[in-house]
């Protein structure tokens, strides 16, 4: 009951008060995040870290002027792959070898399955892919916030290409997907944080077929 407690707590803060999140908090959420699962075991995204107040100015006017960009405390920016290559296949394959200390013949065989499928296809639709893989970590990284107690503002109103400028991620082979401001809120200035949390009963949300 307690994640869920957690759960009913944590909503989308719509102001923040600049008080600092400690680091071994945001190592865990950080954590959670790594340990989300992806398509294929290949993770193809990579998380920014943004704690300098120049930068984040920056990005705030390109993030509708929303003031969680500055008055965070750490601001996570979710960049994933522009494509799928071979090079970025074969590193995750190479590495679950490295760390298990052995081949699978089925594991080598799925290997060459996504090097003869994934490159091939438009570099837009594997960007697609890959970003759906980074909003499960962003997911994941949101309730581990919850469960330390600290507030995250999911973001997608920010302007894609700018951030990507601004951070040079074009010419990492990334592109940014979606934004998490963490902090703490500033209740006396949130419009939203005494409001009754509101969503779909269960009877509208699940379907069970036995």
């Amino acid at each position: 009951m307690e994640l869920l407690d957690k759960l009913n707590w944590r909503y989308a803060a719509k102001a923040m008060n600049g008080e600092q999140v400690a680091e071994e908090k945001i190592q865990r959420i950080l954590e959670a995040a790594r340990l989300s699962p992806t398509s294929s075991g290949l993770q193809p995204f990579e998380i920014f870290v943004i704690k300098n107040q120049e930068l984040k100015e920056k990005i705030r006017p390109v993030a509708w002027n929303q003031s969680v960009i500055t008055d965070c405390s750490h601001l996570l920016v979710f960049a994933a792959w522009d494509t799928y290559t071979a090079d970025r296949i074969n590193y995750m394959f190479d590495l679950t070898n490295d760390i298990r200390g052995f081949k699978n013949e089925g594991w080598e065989n799925y290997r060459q399955m996504l090097l003869s499928s994934y490159p091939q296809k438009d570099a837009e639709e594997n960007f697609n892919h890959a970003a759906k893989q980074a909003y499960i970590a962003f997911s994941q990284a949101i309730v581990a916030a919850a469960f330390e107690g600290v507030d995250t503002t999911p973001l997608e109103g920010f302007e894609p290409d700018a951030v990507d400028h601004i951070l040079g991620l074009r010419e990492k082979g990334l592109r940014s997907a979606v934004l998490l401001p963490i902090g703490y809120r500033q209740s006396d200035e949130d419009w939203l944080v005494n409001l009754v949390k509101v969503r779909k009963p269960m009877t509208d949300l699940v379907t069970v077929i036995n």
